[in-house]
């Protein structure tokens, strides 16, 4: 009987190269590695979001100015989605997989908060979107020291934000009623955006792996010798941390989180 050879391809798991690449990540590497491809991609497709949001946001900023500021970030975006792709591929996964596997994440978030006005647009981008930040900064802590840099590298871009903050600092700051409405819809907003945290936690047992190594378990009988309570849960930590990041985000336009 003769026996064909499988071609080397994507391994179906991981993203990674078949054949001897893969022998690097077996066991617990493969699924460390595995975690990594999955935090990556959803990074990139943030990005990649954050893209078609900015050219959409463009599009009907009141001024010349920021039409221009805008489209110069959603420039900058392509850069940062590139530059993750490119840590994908350094590990030997398919980024185009790795990136797709995320292509839906936020359609059901931009469905539930369609902005009305240009104020309720920033808001959303610095606030809605920024809770994912948030999320990916926490879980990235759980990576190797280079995917860890490059992801961390990417989200520290604060351009957009600085924008949004000033334009709807002074926006707010004569006009009690506009500063009211915002603030019911930043809280509007951080709702929604913690329900896609929850959904993704739900489905990608790997990004809880990845908060999990932001925790210090101890072992129970150790915890009862020695009289120390059990770790938070690490999902509940998380969203106090997140929920924490919006009241800051809140504070800094004045608005009551």
């Amino acid at each position: 009987m003769t026996t064909h050879a499988r071609p080397a391809g994507p391994d179906d798991a991981t993203g990674a190269p078949a054949g001897p690449a893969a022998a690097v990540t077996d066991g617990p590497d493969r699924v460390r590695h595995a975690d990594t491809v999955e935090l990556l991609g959803l990074v990139a497709q943030l990005e990649q979001v954050a893209f078609a949001r900015l050219a959409a946001d463009a599009a009907v900023a009141p001024s010349t100015d920021q039409r221009l500021q805008l489209t110069r970030f959603a420039a900058a975006a392509v850069a940062r989605r590139d530059t993750v792709l490119a840590r994908l591929t350094e590990l030997g996964a398919d980024p185009v997989a790795a990136i797709g596997q995320f292509d839906h994440v936020l359609d059901d978030f931009d469905a539930r908060t369609q902005p009305s006005t240009w104020w309720e647009r920033l808001l959303k981008a610095y606030v809605g979107y920024g809770v994912a930040d948030d999320f990916c900064r926490l879980a990235a802590e759980g990576l190797d020291e280079e995917s860890r840099r490059v992801v961390l590298a990417v989200l520290d871009d604060a351009a957009h934000a600085e924008l949004a903050v000033a334009e709807l600092d002074a926006a707010g700051s004569d006009d009690g009623v506009l500063s009211a409405r915002l603030a019911l819809w930043g809280r509007r907003l951080v709702g929604e955006a913690l329900g896609v945290v929850q959904r993704l936690l739900v489905q990608r047992p790997g990004l809880v792996r990845l908060v999990e190594q932001r925790e210090e378990p101890v072992a129970p009988a150790e915890q009862q010798a020695e009289g120390r309570p059990s770790p938070a849960n690490p999902p509940t930590k998380l969203f106090g941390e997140l929920t924490a990041q919006h009241t800051r985000r809140m504070s800094r336009l004045g608005l009551t989180a």
